[in-house]
This record gives C-alpha cells, sequence and structure tokens, in this order.
C-alpha cells in the first residue's frame, strides 16, 4: 500500500513518446521505493505512446496546449503526492534506488528541492547523448555561459556558477540567495516539494526553472550525487536542430507568460534590442564562429575523458548559433514561429 505521506507525484509530459517512453517507465516500476504516482500529461499522441502508459497503470491526462510546461502545469493540478517529480518521457531511472536516494536530502526541512548531480554517461550510447553527459548540458550554449546545471568533466563542476555550498555525503546542500545567478535547474529528475510550487504556480504553463528565480531568498537546494540517464537525441543531428529550434521558440513564444522577466530590458526599440542581443550573446558567437575554442575545448575534453563525442562540439555550438540568431532576430522584429507540435516525435 502506498504511503500517502511521503507520495511522489512523477509528471511525465508526452507527445508520441513511445520510441522512448517504455525505457522511462520501466525504470520507475524497478524502484525500491514504491509510494508514487504516474502522471502521463498527453498532447495527442498519435502513436503507441496510450497503450503503453496503460500497460504501466499510469494516470493520463490530456494536455491541448500540447507543451511540456503546460502539461507540467496540468500534472501540478492533479498530483496527489507530497513531492513532485519531473521526469522527462526521455529520461532513465539509472538504478533501482534511484527515487529513495533522490528523497534523502528531504529531511532536511529546509531543502525545497533536490536534483541528480550529473546526466549519467553510457559509453554505448548515441554520441550526442554521450556529449551532453560529457559537457553536463543538453544546450552549449548553457555550458558556455556558465549557467549549466549537470557536472561537466571539462570543468569538473557541476555549474559554473558561485553558490555557498555545504558537502554531505549523499549530496550538496547549496544556498541561493538574491544576489546570485541561478543555474537551469529544473526537469529530467528534478524533485521538489509539492507545497512549494503552489506558493509560487499559477495558470496554465508552469516553468520549473522560473520557481527558484522568483521564490523569496535565501533557498536551500540540494544536488544529489546521483546521476540520470537522459536519451537526449541519441545520434540524430536532425533532432538536435529541431529540439534546439523548439526550444528558443517556445522560450521567445512564451516569454509573456513566465513568471520570471527574462527580457534583460528589451523593448518596442528595434536598435535597443539588436545593441542587447549582441552584447548579451558576444563571447558565445566568437566562441562558436572561430571554432578553435570549442575545437580547443573538446580536444581538452577527450584528453579528460576518451570518447569521440567530444567532437561533436564544434558542430553543437555551430548549429545553436545560427538557430538562435535566426530565431532572435526574427523575435527582434516582432515575427514570432509557430511549430507544428503535431509533427513532433521523442
Amino acid at each position: 500500500m502506498k504511503n500517502n505521506s511521503n507520495l511522489v507525484s512523477i509528471i511525465i509530459p508526452t507527445l508520441n513518446s513511445a520510441h522512448v517512453l517504455e525505457y522511462c517507465l520501466a525504470s520507475i516500476k524497478t524502484q525500491t521505493y514504491k509510494s508514487y504516482e504516474i502522471l502521463i500529461i498527453d498532447g495527442g499522441s498519435s502513436d503507441n505512446t496510450i497503450n503503453i502508459a496503460k500497460k504501466y497503470h499510469c494516470h493520463i491526462f490530456n494536455n491541448p496546449l500540447k507543451t511540456a510546461e503546460s502539461a507540467k502545469a496540468i500534472g501540478l493540478k492533479k498530483a496527489k503526492g507530497k513531492y513532485i517529480a519531473l521526469i522527462d518521457s526521455d529520461n532513465i531511472l539509472p538504478n533501482k534506488n534511484w527515487l529513495s536516494t533522490m528523497l534523502i536530502p528531504f529531511s532536511d526541512p529546509k531543502i525545497i528541492g533536490s536534483e541528480p548531480l550529473s546526466f549519467t554517461y553510457r559509453k554505448n550510447a548515441g554520441f550526442i547523448e554521450r556529449y551532453s553527459s560529457l559537457i553536463g548540458a543538453n544546450d552549449p550554449y548553457a555550458y558556455i555561459s556558465g549557467n549549466y546545471d549537470r557536472f561537466s568533466q571539462l570543468t569538473q563542476k557541476w555549474t559554473n556558477i558561485k553558490l555557498p555550498t555545504e558537502n554531505f555525503k549523499k549530496y550538496l546542500k547549496i544556498k541561493i540567495d538574491n544576489n546570485q545567478y541561478i543555474p537551469t535547474i529544473g526537469a529530467n529528475g528534478t524533485i521538489f516539494r509539492k507545497d512549494f510550487l503552489l506558493k509560487f504556480f499559477k495558470g496554465d504553463y508552469f516553468f520549473d526553472i522560473d520557481i527558484l528565480a522568483i521564490a523569496p531568498k535565501p533557498l536551500y537546494f540540494a544536488k544529489v550525487k546521483i546521476g540520470i540517464i537522459h536519451t537526449f537525441c541519441e545520434s540524430s543531428i536532425i533532432k538536435f536542430i529541431t529540439k534546439q529550434n523548439r526550444r528558443l521558440c517556445d522560450y521567445f513564444n512564451h516569454i509573456h507568460e513566465r513568471k520570471y522577466d527574462y527580457s534583460n530590458n528589451f523593448n518596442k526599440n528595434i536598435f535597443n534590442n539588436l545593441y542587447l542581443l549582441i552584447k548579451n550573446n558576444l563571447y558565445f558567437s566568437l566562441y562558436s564562429l572561430l571554432i578553435i575554442p570549442s575545437l580547443v575545448d573538446s580536444i581538452r575534453g577527450f584528453f579528460r575523458k576518451p570518447d569521440p563525442a567530444w567532437f561533436f562540439h564544434p558542430l553543437a555550438c555551430f548549429i545553436t548559433f545560427w538557430i538562435y540568431l535566426y530565431i532572435s532576430i526574427l523575435n527582434v522584429f516582432g515575427i514570432k514561429l509557430r511549430l507544428n507540435r503535431n509533427q513532433w516525435h521523442q
């Protein structure tokens, strides 16, 4: 019987996720910690996603707005648990004690959330999955800007942002104050206290990375010394391009629904916006276009942990630069790209 006082509500957004979902759900079912419910929030899948969810006795809800953020909002409203686990359909829990280990920090009443320290490295996985686990980010822009949130083999840190940290046996306890930048914490196995989230959540979209930014400080958060598998793009460059395009389109299309202002003083003045676009992204632009800096990092990484996946880094930066530049310029001129999510497949 489930212990409802410590129930974990696992929220999984889906949209044509049959290719990855069964691996995710099978890994959840092997957990030694059994007090959980699984909420599948589906955006209208036309593949076998729903049948797989039914096979694993998940609670299934419709997501008419289709995005992952709208799915999380629905899941949070429907969840019965004390804790909310944000797990993506392309995540796999790497061992049977993952969930119980992730809950250890909550014995400290000050800690409001926990997140795996790393992306689990699998030597036989697709080269883009391996690349992401090696640099500690799914988006090279996050790595280069220093606000990534998973352990990087290059820097030997989980973020370049300096945060007061206490080192415990199973986790790092970090303190976040008002005057600090905040890493991109959220999703891919992040767990929050539900009562903490409900203080700040309202509306039809839940942007997990906004919560720590808008909540009163100081906040205490745990980086648990464990990984999570993220089968990010596997070995598909086309899928990588699609996800980078979707990432920035969603950012601009839903910027007014965000609970935290990421606009960096953008306004209706086109010249001001172009200036801010160049200023805020100059380092990333030079790093990506000159090729040599990203190639040097690939070589450095290869010597730290030999894997040819490191040499995707220059191409990943180059692709990301042009996609982000194109979509950002369109946004400066008030043009927003609308995505057809009916064609999306994980």
